[in-house]
């Protein structure tokens, strides 16, 4: 038997709640038809136009990605210039989309758990808590199975996350065992990762400033990209949406955009 749009949704509110995604934010269904039955659905970090068109050519009925496709700011609709040109196509090839964003982040078994099980973190806390949204939990920060210098621990997030050059902040022979994890763009959790003893904070798109008070702290840095820390976790979500699914009893097929790349490039 196959789910419809409307199930799958269902779903990802009880792993995910949408309520507990950012004000900003805007997770959930982005284009579709609630009642559309699914039987194969990919996944990717964007929703992009070359993402929808391989979608098309797959015969897949559902997009899930994790950064939304629509906003809230969204005031018009062309199809020469995104979001319009996937929305259109979307449309026409009978393709919901539907995002799971901040809410699968601070969800348990999300994106920032799916990080800490790729770097191994023991005795794991949430990075910060919202104490108006208790299930609003951003980033995790937990030990390493052994202490490794910073050079050290550098090569081996870029060796996790398959990023090109992190940016590293911090004396390279420090012994790190205390990690903080982001995905995405954790920068202005500088503060709060400090706080919780970590001695790293990995993440993406850390600014100038961000670097700067990391440094009059204490703390390291690692910047492996906000594509590459949520890309590689993203895909391990895939993997357990998979046998999600199969445990509903939906004979559902679900396949990553293995193609998808930064879309900011080293030259």
């Amino acid at each position: 038997m196959n789910p419809t749009v409307q199930d799958i949704l269902a779903i990802l509110e009880r792993i995910a709640p949408a309520a507990t995604a950012e004000d900003w934010d805007n997770p959930g269904l982005q284009i579709g038809n609630p009642l559309q039955e699914v039987g194969r659905i990919m996944t990717s970090l964007d929703p992009s136009l070359s993402v929808v068109r391989e979608a098309s050519r797959r015969k897949v009925q559902m997009l899930l990605t994790h950064h939304p496709l629509i906003f809230p700011s969204l005031s018009s609709v062309n199809r020469r210039t995104y979001p319009g040109d996937v929305i259109f196509e979307a449309c026409e090839a009978h393709i919901a989309i539907l995002a799971a964003h901040t809410n699968l982040d601070a969800a348990q078994g999300g994106i920032n758990d799916m990080l800490a099980s790729l770097f191994r973190l023991a005795n794991m806390d949430v990075l910060q808590e919202d104490p108006t949204h208790p299930q609003r939990n951003i980033g995790r920060v937990g030990d390493l199975p052994e202490p490794q210098s910073l050079l050290s621990f550098a090569a081996e997030t870029k060796r996790l996350l398959r990023c090109r050059i992190p940016r590293v902040s911090g004396d390279l022979d420090r012994q790190i065992r205390r990690v903080a994890l982001v995905g995405g763009s954790g920068g202005s959790l500088v503060p709060q990762a400090s706080a919780m003893g970590a001695d790293v904070l990995v993440t993406g798109d850390v600014g100038h400033h961000d670097a700067l008070r990391a440094k009059s702290l204490g703390l390291a840095l690692v910047d492996a990209g906000h594509f590459e820390t949520e890309k590689i976790a993203f895909g391990l979500f895939t993997d357990a949406f998979k046998d999600i699914l199969k445990r509903e009893g939906w004979a559902v097929a679900v396949e990553a955009f293995e193609e998808e790349s930064n879309p900011m490039q080293w030259v």
